[in-house]
C-alpha cells in the first residue's frame, strides 16, 4: 500500500524526516509518490486481471519550449508518452479503445478487462496529464486549447499505434473527449460508446439545476466555492496537501464511494479495495497536469462551456449512450441529442448502478456494450434481442 511504500523513504531520507517534524507548511509540500510508484501500483491492481496484457509508454512526440502546438507548450522539451495497456485477444476481434474519466485512469476498468477481452481487442489508455502518462505543465488558457490538449494528443497516440477502425468508449469526462475526438476524426471511429458522458447538455436544457446553482452562488458558501472553482482548486490538491495523511483519506473515499448502495453485494473485495485505494492515491498525488482542465471545460455547477448537444447534428459516427439508473448525469440530455442526430443512436440505462456503472453493475454494463457493438460481434445483428434487465430509454 501507499504507506508501505512511503515508510522506507522516510527512513532513508533525513531531509524528509526533518521537514515532517517542522512547520505545517512543510508537510503540505511532501508528496510521497512518483511516476514509478504509479506504474507499480497499476501493476499490482492489474494483477487481479487474468487476461495477459502488454503495458507500454507510447511516444507521441515532443515540442520545444514555447511550441505553438498547444498540448506541447511547456518549460520542457522532453517527449510526451501515453501510458497504454493492450490485452490479448482472438485474431480478428474488433478493437475497443477505452478512455477514463476525470480524476481517474485506465486501471478503473480492472473489473471489466477480462469480460471485454473475450470479445474485443481491448486497449486502455491514461489520457495525457493523468495516470502513468506524461504530466507536462498545463498552460492552456481557453476551452478550445484545453480540448486540443486531449483531442490532439489522442490523435498522435492513434498515429503512433497505427490504429484505425476502432470502437471508442469513454466514461464521464472521457466520454466528452471521445465525442469531441469522433467529431474531429470520424474516419477512424466505427462506433462511439459514451458511458455517463459529461457535458452533453447545457444549462438551458437543465433549467431547474441551472436556477438552483445561480441561487446557491449568491450565498456565502456559493461565493467561496465559486471562487475555488475559478481558481482551479482541484480535489487532488487536497490529497497532496494532506501529505502522509493522503492515503488514509483516499481509503475512506474509496470505501464510501463504492459501498453497496444499489445491491446487497459489495462492489469490491477487501483486497480489491486496498489495491484500488493505493492506485488512486498515487495517480492523485502526483504532479498536477491534466486535472487543471476542469474550469476551462466546465463552468461552476459542472455545466459544459461547449456542450456536446451543440454539435450532435454534425456527428457522423453511430453512438450508444449508457447510463446507470442512479447516475447523476442526466440521460435526458442523450435523448435530446438523439433527436438532432443524423446517425443511429441508442440510449441504454442499467439498473442498480450509478455513475461508475461499469463497477457497480458489471454484468449489465457488459451486456450493454456487447449489444451496442452487435454489428461487429454477431453475424445477424438485426436479430439480437435487447438484453434482459436493461432499459431502452
Amino acid at each position: 500500500m501507499a504507506e508501505e511504500i512511503s515508510k522506507p523513504e522516510l527512513r532513508s531520507s533525513p531531509s524528509i524526516i526533518a521537514k515532517s517534524r517542522s512547520l505545517w507548511p512543510s508537510v503540505l509540500r511532501w508528496i510521497p509518490t512518483s511516476a514509478d510508484h504509479i506504474i507499480a501500483s497499476e501493476k499490482r491492481l492489474l494483477s487481479l486481471v487474468k487476461t495477459p496484457y502488454v503495458q507500454e509508454q507510447v511516444n507521441i512526440g515532443s515540442g520545444p519550449p514555447g511550441s505553438r502546438v498547444r498540448w506541447f507548450r511547456s518549460s520542457s522539451n522532453e517527449p510526451r508518452f501515453i501510458n497504454t495497456i493492450t490485452f490479448d485477444s482472438k485474431e480478428g476481434s474488433p478493437t475497443l479503445v477505452m478512455v477514463h474519466g476525470y480524476a481517474a485512469s485506465q486501471g478503473f476498468f480492472f473489473k471489466n478487462f477480462d469480460f471485454l477481452a473475450n470479445r474485443f481487442k481491448v486497449i486502455a489508455i491514461d489520457q495525457l496529464g493523468w495516470g502513468g502518462s506524461s504530466r507536462p505543465d498545463f498552460t492552456c488558457k481557453s476551452t478550445e486549447e484545453t480540448e486540443a490538449w486531449f483531442i490532439d494528443s489522442f490523435e498522435e497516440w492513434r498515429k503512433a499505434k497505427n490504429l484505425s477502425n476502432f470502437i471508442l468508449l469513454g466514461h464521464s469526462f472521457g466520454g466528452y473527449v471521445a465525442a469531441k475526438y469522433a467529431l474531429k476524426h470520424p474516419e477512424h471511429v466505427q462506433h462511439l460508446i459514451l458511458v455517463g458522458a459529461a457535458g452533453v447538455s447545457s444549462g438551458s436544457e437543465e433549467k431547474e439545476k441551472y436556477e438552483f446553482v445561480n441561487r446557491f452562488r449568491a450565498t456565502w458558501k456559493g461565493v467561496i466555492l465559486s471562487h475555488l472553482w475559478e481558481s482551479n482548486f482541484t480535489p487532488q490538491k487536497i490529497i497532496r496537501g494532506l501529505g502522509p495523511w493522503g492515503p488514509d483519506l483516499v481509503r475512506k473515499y474509496t470505501a464510501a464511494r463504492f459501498s453497496p448502495r444499489y445491491s446487497v453485494e459489495g462492489v469490491f473485495t477487501e483486497d480489491e479495495s486496498r489495491l484500488l485505494s493505493d492506485y488512486v492515491y498515487h495517480i492523485s498525488a502526483s504532479k498536477a497536469s491534466g486535472e487543471q482542465c476542469l474550469k476551462y471545460i466546465f463552468a461552476f455547477g459542472a455545466f459544459a462551456r461547449s456542450p456536446l448537444l451543440n454539435s450532435v447534428s454534425e456527428w457522423k459516427v453511430p453512438t450508444t449512450f449508457i447510463y446507470g439508473t442512479e447516475d447523476w448525469m442526466d440521460y435526458q440530455g442523450a435523448q435530446a441529442a438523439r433527436k438532432q442526430m443524423k446517425v443511429p443512436c441508442e440510449v441504454i440505462r442499467i439498473p442498480k448502478a450509478g455513475h461508475f456503472v461499469f463497477l457497480e453493475n458489471r454484468d449489465g454494463f457488459h451486456s450493454a456494450v456487447f449489444y451496442a457493438c452487435r454489428r461487429f460481434l454477431s453475424p445477424h445483428p438485426d436479430n439480437e434481442p435487447f438484453p434482459e434487465g436493461l432499459i431502452s430509454a
